[in-house]
């Protein structure tokens, strides 16, 4: 039991990813405004963002910039290289998740002034009618 909370405690960082999603997934679910709703989504989409990038890193790795001259005399430590990967690849779901809550902030100001309100009941109310 001792060694299964050690493991625990080395990763609290995932265990803040996994509370940050499950905030975020509550707020999607359980809210019925649609501005706390689209919050909730920016928190996931970053706790899943954060996820990644933890994911990513290694422990004593270096940059991934190898030299010519010393990539051919001494090789290239693979197991000594970050792989850049993941970190480009959430780059572009950051600029993908801004490009997201532009166009629903967007959406939700049209709703808005269509229906004077951002609740999900009242809009289905006005739109049974």
């Amino acid at each position: 039991m001792d060694a299964f909370m050690t493991e625990v405690v080395a990763k609290y960082n995932y265990w803040i990813y996994v509370i940050l999603m499950m905030i975020g997934f509550y707020a999607m679910i359980g809210k019925r405004n649609l501005v706390k709703k689209l919050l909730g989504l920016n928190i996931f989409q970053t706790a899943i963002i954060l996820l990644f990038i933890s994911a990513g890193v290694k422990r004593g790795g270096g940059i991934p910039i190898v030299d010519k001259h010393a990539a051919l005399e001494h090789g290239v430590h693979a197991a000594q290289t970050v792989n850049p990967l993941p970190h480009v690849l959430m780059l572009t779901a950051i600029v993908v998740s801004v490009s997201v809550t532009g166009v629903a902030l967007a959406v939700l100001l049209r709703i808005w002034r269509e229906y004077g309100t951002l609740e999900e009941d009242e809009i289905l109310e006005k739109l049974s009618q």
